[in-house]
C-alpha cells in the first residue's frame, strides 16, 4: 500500500489560528493551478499519518506514557522519568490532535455529506472518536462540542469526561450506520485498505473499549452499549490480521521510534517489565527487549525508572537493553486496537456480566492472540498459558486481565497508561528519584497555551476537575 504524502495546511487551528487573517486576503491568495476543494482521500491519509506520528512519537509516548507504565526507562536526560516537566511538555498531543487531526477529520465528515458518501463520514467519525479518547484520557475535561466548529468558537468550552465519552458512543453508533460496505467506495485509507467491513469492526471494538472506560462509573450505560452492538448484529476485530494499525514505510516516513533511535540513545527497557517477563519465562522477552551490547549474565537487562542522571549512566550503555528490534524497525506499526485487546475487553465484559460468555476462555484467547501477534510458536504458547501464574483468576479478574493486558499492550504507551489507571494492575512502584512525593502520574497537565489563550475555559475545567497537576485523578479512574 502506497502512502500519499501531501502537505495539508488548514487554517483555524484550535486557539492557534491567526485572527488577523482576513477573508479577503484568503480569497486573493489562491493558487489558480490547485484545486480549492480538499479531496477526502488525501485528507484521510494525512489525518491518519499525523495522528499516528503523534500517538507513537516522542512527547506522548517515549517521554511520557511509556515511562509512566514502566515499559521504557531513561538512561540519560532522566527528568521525564522522574516526572519533571514544563507546562509545554504535553502540548504536542493537544495541538496536533485539535489543529490537524480533528480539523481534517471534520472536513472529511463534511465532504462525505456533500458527496453522499456515507462511508467517508463513518471512517472519519471512527478516527475522530479515537483522537478524542486519546485527548480526554490524557487530560480529562476537554473541548468536544465546540471543537467541531473552530471558526465560531476560538475559545471553546471544556466538556466533562463523562459527557465526552457519552458523545463519542453516540458518534460511533452513527459511524456504524454510516459505514456501508455496499455503498460508494472510499480511497486514501492506509489502515484497512478501504475495506469498510473492517472499519465496522473497528468502530464496534472502540465502542467496547469506551464502554469499559465508563464501567466503574456508569455500568448500566456500558452494558446497554454492548447490548446495542449485539442487537445490531455487529462484530469485533476477530483476527490479528484485522488489528487496527498504521504501518510505516521507509525513511523519512519510518516509525517515529526508529527515527529517534537513528540519532539518539536516551532510552532503555524498564527493569519492571523485564523482571515480569523473566518471572513468567515469557517468550515475548526477546521481542520486547534487545540483548545487551556487551555480554551480561542475563542477556536482557532493564534499568529502574526515574534514576538520577549519574546513577542511570553508571549502569552502562552497553550493559543495559534497548527496546527490541521489532519496535525499532522502520516499518514497525503503530497499533491502535489489537485483536488481543479486543479479546481482553470481551473477557472483562463477561466477567462483569455485561455480556454472556466464558471470561476465562476469552482471557486465554487474548493471551494467545498477543503471543501469536509476535510470532510465538504454538508449543511455547501452550506451555505459557498453562503456567499457574498466567491462569485466569475469576476472584480477581482485574489482576489477571490487568497484568496480562499490560504485557500485551507493550509499546502502546497512551493506551497502557489508561488501562493501568482503570484496572489498577500491575501494581507499579513510583520512580526511584521521583518528584511526586511517592506518587505516580495519573494524567497529563494541560498545555501552558491554554492558560494564556483560553483562560476562562481552562479555569472552569480546573475548578470542575481538580488541580492541573500530574496527580489529579480523572473521572474514569475510580480507585
Amino acid at each position: 500500500m502506497k502512502l500519499k504524502y501531501i502537505t495539508i495546511i488548514l487554517s483555524g487551528a484550535l486557539l492557534l489560528s491567526a485572527a488577523s487573517c482576513k477573508k479577503e486576503l484568503a480569497d486573493i491568495n489562491q493558487n489558480p493551478n490547485n484545486s480549492q476543494t480538499a479531496q477526502p482521500d488525501y485528507l484521510l491519509t494525512a489525518a491518519t499519518k499525523v495522528t499516528a506520528d503523534t500517538y507513537w512519537g516522542t512527547a506522548n509516548n517515549m517521554d511520557a506514557s511509556l515511562l509512566f507504565v514502566q515499559y521504557w526507562a531513561k538512561i540519560q536526560y532522566t527528568d521525564p522519568d522522574r516526572y519533571i516537566y514544563s507546562n509545554s511538555a504535553f502540548q504536542d498531543l493537544w495541538t496536533v490532535g485539535y489543529s490537524k487531526s480533528i480539523v481534517n477529520l471534520n472536513q472529511i465528515i463534511k465532504l462525505g455529506d456533500e458527496q453522499a458518501n456515507t462511508s467517508y463520514k463513518g471512517v472519519a467519525l471512527v478516527l475522530r472518536s479515537w483522537v478524542f479518547t486519546l485527548l480526554t484520557e490524557a487530560y480529562g475535561n476537554i473541548p468536544y462540542k465546540q471543537a467541531a466548529n473552530i471558526d465560531q468558537y476560538l475559545t471553546p468550552a471544556y466538556d466533562t469526561q463523562k459527557d465526552v465519552y457519552f458523545a463519542l458512543l453516540d458518534d460511533l453508533k452513527t459511524a456504524q450506520t454510516a459505514l456501508n460496505p455496499s455503498g460508494k467506495a472510499i480511497a486514501g485509507d492506509v489502515i484497512y485498505g478501504n475495506n469498510i467491513t473492517l472499519w465496522k469492526k473497528f468502530a464496534n471494538s472502540l465502542r467496547l473499549r469506551i464502554a469499559l472506560r465508563i464501567a466503574d462509573r456508569e455500568p448500566a450505560k456500558a452494558k446497554q452499549v454492548l447490548a446495542d452492538i449485539q442487537t445490531e448484529g455487529g462484530s469485533y476485530i476477530s483476527a490479528n490480521a484485522e488489528t487496527a494499525q498504521f504501518t510505516y514505510v521507509d525513511s523519512p516516513n519510518q516509525n517515529p521510534i526508529s527515527n529517534l533511535f537513528d540519532t539518539r540513545d536516551d532510552y532503555r527497557i524498564s527493569k519492571t517489565i523485564v523482571d515480569k517477563l523473566f518471572a513468567l519465562n515469557d517468550p515475548r522477552l526477546p521481542v520486547y527487549a534487545s540483548p545487551t551490547k556487551d555480554a551480561t549474565p542475563q542477556t536482557y537487562v532493564g534499568i529502574p525508572n526515574g534514576l538520577l542522571v549519574g546513577d542511570a549512566s553508571n549502569l552502562g550503555f552497553t550493559k543495559t537493553s534497548k527496546p527490541g528490534t521489532y519496535f525499532l524497525a522502520p516499518h514497525a506499526p503503530a497499533v491502535i486496537i489489537s485483536y488481543a485487546e479486543t479479546l481482553f475487553d470481551q473477557a472483562e465484559a463477561a466477567a462483569r456480566g455485561f455480556i454472556t460468555g466464558d471470561a476465562a476462555g476469552l482471557y486465554k484467547q487474548a493471551v494467545t492472540a498477543s503471543l501469536k501477534q509476535y510470532g510465538i510458536a504454538d508449543a511455547a504458547i501452550a506451555t505459557y498459558t498453562a503456567l499457574p501464574a498466567v491462569q485466569y483468576d475469576a476472584g480477581n479478574y482485574k489482576k489477571s486481565i490487568g497484568e496480562q493486558k499490560w504485557i500485551a499492550l507493550f509499546g502502546q504507551g497512551l493506551e497502557a497508561f489508561t488501562e493501568w489507571r482503570r484496572l489498577d494492575y500491575p501494581q507499579l512502584q513510583p520512580a526511584v528519584a521521583g518528584t511526586l512525593s511517592g506518587k505516580l502520574p495519573v494524567r497529563f497537565i494541560y498545555p501552558g497555551t491554554e492558560q494564556s489563550l483560553n483562560g476562562a475555559s481552562y479555569s472552569a475545567a480546573v475548578a470542575s476537575q481538580g488541580a492541573d497537576v500530574l496527580t489529579t485523578k480523572l473521572w474514569f479512574d475510580v480507585n
